[in-house]
C-alpha cells in the first residue's frame, strides 16, 4: 500500500514521544508517501480529545486503564498493552542536594524549604496521579503519618506542568530541582534519577495488591464529575480508533510497535516490552 494522499494521525502520551517518532521512522520506509500527524499530550487529555469529537487513527497512552474507562467500546474496539515502566525521581547535575539524595533520605531532602520539586497534572496525565499514589504508598511503608499531605503541600502547583515531559524540560531549564518521571523518560533524556523501592514505584506486579491501597480522584468522562482510580503496575497501551479512515495502515503501525522491531525500540528507549 503506497499511502498516497493519506494522513495517519497519532495522539500519544508525551512520555512516548521518542518511541512513536522512532517507530514512525521505520514505518515510513515501507510507506514513503504517507503523511504523518502526531501530537504528544497527557494521556487523560488524549483520551478526552477523542471523546470530544477529535479524530485520530491511533492512541498510544501511558495507562491501559484509560481505554476501558473512557474509550471502549464506543470509540476504540481493541487495545494492546505493550510496555511497562516505573516512577523515579529525576534531577539534573545542578539540582540542589543531588549529591546527597538516596533511597533512604529522599523524603527529608525534598521537604527542605530550599528544594523545588514538581509533578504533572493528575487530571491530564497518568504520571501525575501515579506520583500521588507513590506518595501515599511511601507514607505507609515509611510509617510517616502526614507524609502525603506534606509532599503535596510542598510540591510546585501541579497545574504548572500538564504532562511529565514538561517536567523534564523544567529540569533542564533549572526551574525545578527534582521531578517525578518515568524511568524511560529520564533514560531517553540522559537525566540522572533515583530509583524508588519497588513496593512504591508501581513497577512490580507482585505488589499489585499493595499498590491498590493508593487511590486518587480524577475528573471523569463527564466534566465536573469525578471518579476514584486505584494504584496498579504501570502499563502503556495502544489502541485503534473505530472511526479511523485508514484501519489497515493503523493496524500495520500497531503491529510494528508490538512486534520484534518495536521491542528493540522500546528497550532502547528504556521501557520494558510486554
Amino acid at each position: 500500500m503506497s499511502g498516497s494522499n493519506k494522513a495517519l494521525k497519532i495522539i500519544h502520551a508525551g512520555a512516548l514521544q521518542r518511541v512513536v517518532e522512532t517507530c514512525l521512522e521505520h514505518f515510513s520506509r515501507q510507506h514513503s508517501s504517507l503523511k504523518l500527524e502526531i501530537e504528544g499530550v497527557g494521556s487523560r487529555e488524549g483520551a478526552k480529545r477523542l471523546l470530544s469529537g477529535e479524530h485520530y487513527d491511533i492512541l498510544a497512552l501511558a495507562d491501559q486503564a484509560l481505554f476501558a474507562e473512557l474509550l471502549v467500546p464506543d470509540l476504540v474496539e481493541t487495545y494492546f498493552v505493550f510496555a511497562a515502566d516505573q516512577i523515579v525521581i529525576g534531577y539534573d547535575r545542578f539540582s540542589r542536594g543531588s549529591k546527597e539524595i538516596t533511597p533512604n533520605n529522599w523524603v527529608d531532602l525534598l521537604l527542605k524549604p530550599q528544594i523545588r520539586f514538581a509533578r504533572s497534572d493528575h487530571h491530564l496525565d497518568p504520571c501525575g496521579y501515579r506520583t500521588l499514589m507513590v506518595w501515599q504508598l511511601a507514607e505507609k511503608i515509611y510509617n510517616k503519618p502526614g507524609l502525603y499531605s506534606a509532599l503535596e503541600t510542598a510540591c510546585i502547583p501541579y497545574s504548572t506542568y500538564p504532562k511529565s515531559l514538561d517536567l523534564a524540560k523544567a529540569l533542564f531549564q533549572g526551574k525545578v530541582d527534582y521531578a517525578f518521571l518515568y524511568s524511560s523518560q529520564a533514560t531517553q533524556l540522559g537525566l540522572p534519577y533515583l530509583t524508588l523501592p519497588s513496593k512504591i514505584n508501581l513497577s512490580n506486579p507482585a505488589h499489585a495488591d499493595f499498590y491498590d491501597l493508593a487511590s486518587v480522584s480524577v475528573e471523569s468522562k463527564l466534566p465536573g464529575n469525578y471518579i476514584i482510580i486505584h494504584g496498579k503496575p504501570i502499563e502503556f497501551a495502544i489502541g485503534l480508533s473505530k472511526n479511523s479512515p485508514h484501519p489497515e495502515l493503523a493496524r500495520s503501525f500497531v503491529d510494528l510497535l508490538t512486534g520484534p522491531e518495536g521491542s528493540i525500540i522500546l528497550e532502547e528507549c528504556g521501557l520494558i516490552p510486554c
